[in-house]
């Protein structure tokens, strides 16, 4: 039997018995995406594009005590736990309400610079001493820097917007559009309002609830719930938690702390803790090739980040249930407090989500450090059931423990990675492994690699400093480009694996806007690219460009260089793996079907 006969038609992407048709686009300008304010048309300063899809976007920010406050390992810095579990502390990017560009309230909030959220965290000029401390670089030319650059930059989404009531137009109506403010048809059988998947997102090395607003959002704006969590683990430049008023671990142990090193009891002064990026004791990069991973510290990370997952998604079934407006009072991002807007949940009635989301099906998505808290959530399938696909954008695969018999992947799974991580030979045998670790469970997985990108490419960073990605990291894509191709991927990838019950399925948001290019249906890649293959001592860091002195005098040298690829019929991507199919070791080494039994199926 042919492996390509074991999975369904939806899977495969084409009728089985025939060959796939590599459709991707060889090269394609970003979709459009005209600016929504004065703001985004400030040249030379740091500005994210408009989201592309249907729907307005609105931001929410949530930060809860979780349900049981606890320790993870006796690691400590300063006399104290280094990492604690006390709040959750989350962005929601959900589909906006029709009429959210035009609300009185927005409007009002606008007129007071606050109706869109700053992409740097508040307060920022802790942010940004933050990024010094993590980049181990001066504070003061670092904050300079910001205030150069993204100080002022906002996300091109609402605060506290009404969540959408309508469904979106369906994908040639609105491809061509200026506005989102449009409705499509109501299904002739279905819901009035549309149902929304849940994705859960979780931040790599540096990272925050923010910096991945470009992918969280694009999501939001086909028809998703995005619930973003900002890791208190150490792993992001500084992130501020507020105490819990009633019992707070963080400030027992603050004031413990200091009574230490006075040597008499002290009241905490302040009513926030302050998590900075917490470097390993005995190799501070550790997470860079050829470097020895601390195991103790990543192995305690990831057991806290998961621990955060998994209370961002309590928090969205309460909100699923009905208990939304409960949840507000325990909010510790009121207007006041610290880190948070002046709005607070100003406007926000969680009554009008209920029943809103699907808390079944969960999709888990990570990048980097992300990634691997995704991969040991989705290898305890039996206790996260909820999890029922993951995505991996640019695994860092050194904390990845190998499988066990109890702990495997046991669901579909899609890794994209960038260029300069698949040049990171050992990093990139783990993508493959957990990828084949997938198949070998009966699952669809397809593991497949962006041309000209970095490990920030699927972040918020390329967009907002592009000269630095193409000067200094030899990127060759156009930043949003690279967005709109891990996004189309992406949806592909849950078309063919996100499933509901019944007319659930068929009546879905997102599935009125899949992207007409399917990059999984793409051969796979003859042989392992060298093309952009970097100096060993830049290896997963940036890309090697030939001659590039000459190419930076002459004009347009980028797309000269896509256009040469396209009529060379090269693609944007490279695909390693996919259901069904393996690259065959013959002298031409031209793709063949697999003839095996169900159980050994790839």
């Amino acid at each position: 039997m042919k492996s390509s006969d074991i999975f369904p038609e939806y899977i495969l992407g084409h009728p089985k018995g025939q060959q796939r048709k590599g459709n991707a686009p060889n090269k394609e300008s970003p979709k459009p995406r005209p600016p929504d304010s004065i703001r985004d048309r400030i040249p030379y300063y740091g500005r994210l594009p408009k989201y592309s899809g249907p729907y307005e976007v609105g931001v929410i920010d949530l930060e809860v005590p979780v349900r049981e406050p606890r320790h993870f390992s006796n690691i400590k810095r300063n006399h104290r736990h280094a990492l604690v579990l006390e709040t959750v502390l989350v962005t929601i990017y959900y589909p906006a309400h029709l009429d959210s560009a035009s609300d009185e309230r927005i409007r009002k909030a606008r007129s007071q610079h606050n109706a869109r959220p700053t992409w740097l965290a508040r307060p920022r000029h802790l942010t940004a001493k933050g990024y010094a401390k993590f980049a181990t670089l001066p504070e003061w030319p670092t904050m300079v820097w910001f205030m150069m650059t993204t100080m002022l930059t906002k996300l091109p989404a609402y605060r506290n917007a009404r969540i959408a009531e309508h469904w979106p137009e369906i994908n040639e109506q609105w491809h061509n559009r200026k506005t989102n403010s449009t409705a499509g048809p109501m299904p002739a059988l279905g819901p009035k309002q549309p149902k929304f998947p849940l994705i859960l997102f979780s931040h790599g090395m540096g990272g925050t609830k923010t910096a991945y607003s470009s992918i969280c959002g694009e999501f939001a704006s086909r028809g998703f719930m995005v619930c973003a969590v900002e890791h208190r683990d150490g792993s992001g430049p500084r992130s501020l938690v507020n105490y819990n008023p009633h019992d707070s671990l963080r400030r027992v142990e603050s004031e413990s702390a200091a009574q230490k090193k006075h040597g008499k009891s002290t009241k905490a002064t302040r009513s926030y803790d302050m998590i900075d990026f917490l470097f390993p004791q005995h190799d501070k990069w550790d997470t860079s090739p050829d470097h020895e991973v601390d195991h103790e510290l990543r192995d305690a990370q990831i057991k806290l980040r998961v621990a955060e997952v998994d209370e961002a998604y309590y928090l969205m079934t309460e909100i699923c249930a009905g208990r939304g407006n409960e949840l507000k009072d325990y909010n510790l991002r009121k207007k006041g407090m610290p880190g948070a807007s002046s709005l607070g949940l100003d406007g926000v009635d969680f009554l009008a989500w209920r029943d809103r989301l699907h808390c079944d099906n969960v999709t888990m998505l990570g990048h980097s450090f992300g990634s691997a808290t995704t991969i040991d959530m989705l290898r305890s399938s039996t206790k996260y059931h909820y999890i029922t696909q993951g995505i991996v954008y640019d695994i860092w695969g050194q904390p990845v423990r190998d499988p066990t018999p109890e702990q495997h992947i046991n669901v579909p799974l899609l890794g994209i990675n960038s260029e300069a991580f698949m040049y990171w030979d050992a990093n990139f045998n783990v993508a493959k492994e957990v990828c084949e670790e997938s198949k070998d469970a009966g699952y669809p997985a397809w593991l497949m690699t962006v041309r000209g990108t970095v490990h920030i490419s699927q972040s918020d960073f390329c967009i907002l400093y592009p000269r630095i990605a193409s000067g200094v990291m030899k990127t060759t894509i156009d930043p949003v480009r690279a967005i709109d191709v891990n996004i189309d991927a992406s949806l592909d990838f849950l078309d063919r694996t996100l499933h509901f019950n019944g007319e659930e399925d068929e009546h879905q948001a997102f599935r009125r806007n899949l992207p007409e290019k399917k990059f999984l249906d793409l051969d796979l890649v003859k042989e392992m690219p060298t093309e952009h293959k970097p100096d060993p001592k830049w290896t997963a860091v940036r890309l090697k460009v030939k001659h590039e002195g000459r190419k930076k005098l002459q004009p347009h040298a980028r797309e000269k260089y896509w256009e040469r690829l396209k009529k060379m019929g090269e693609e944007e991507v490279w695909v390693h793996m996919a259901p069904g199919k393996v690259a065959a070791p013959d002298a031409e080494n031209e793709e063949q079907e697999v003839e095996q039994n169900p159980e050994n199926a790839e």
